[in-house]
């Protein structure tokens, strides 16, 4: 796919969810790191891209995994690697960016639960060890799983280290917003 895109630059179109999406940013992420160039197409949310992507109106997405999995079981489009660090365990037979010879490309969806900045610490705690328990069931670990959502390691589940993990997560996308010179509208 990549020396397809680095031989035919700008024929190729990748359809995002909106302009700033997460797809659009690891799709230019993706290009910086290929040295490609190819189309971004806009939708208003992911079913329309998909419902193009199955049409071959575009050439394709770069999103979630849970948002293809039905698509993914019926061969109905062909993934090429998991953005991720590590395989998906419902999809181990998908290679990572790493292994499909894409390395160090990183680009993953992710989740957090926030609250007003000056909540009680005891209130964060106490909200923490809710989410910590709801995570470690196995009915939503299940239905996690069944989606395509990987569930954070439980160490990684506290409110330090989502402040770590957003900062930097901030860190690492803001120099390609500011390249890529997105305004909000």
């Amino acid at each position: 796919m990549i020396a397809f895109l680095q031989a035919n630059p700008d024929k190729a179109s990748e359809g995002i969810a909106g302009v700033g999406a997460a797809g659009h940013l690891a799709g230019i992420s993706f290009q910086k790191e290929t040295a490609t160039k190819f189309q971004f197409v806009p939708y208003r949310g992911n079913a329309p891209a998909m419902q193009d992507l199955l049409a071959g109106q575009i050439d394709f997405m770069i999103e979630p995994s849970s948002n293809f999995r039905a698509l993914i079981a019926s061969a109905s489009i062909k993934p090429f690697a998991v953005t991720g660090k590590t395989r998906l365990s419902s999809s181990p037979d998908i290679p990572t960016a790493d292994e499909a010879g894409l390395p160090g490309f990183v680009a993953s969806l992710w989740y957090g639960l926030w609250v007003p900045k000056n909540t009680p610490k005891d209130i964060v705690e106490k909200l923490n060890a809710t989410m910590r328990q709801v995570l470690a069931d196995p009915s939503t670990r299940k239905r996690f799983q069944d989606l395509g959502i990987e569930i954070s390691p439980r160490e990684q589940q506290t409110a330090e280290a989502l402040r770590a993990f957003q900062k930097a997560e901030m860190e690492r996308w803001w120099p390609i917003i500011k390249a890529s010179n997105l305004k909000t509208e």
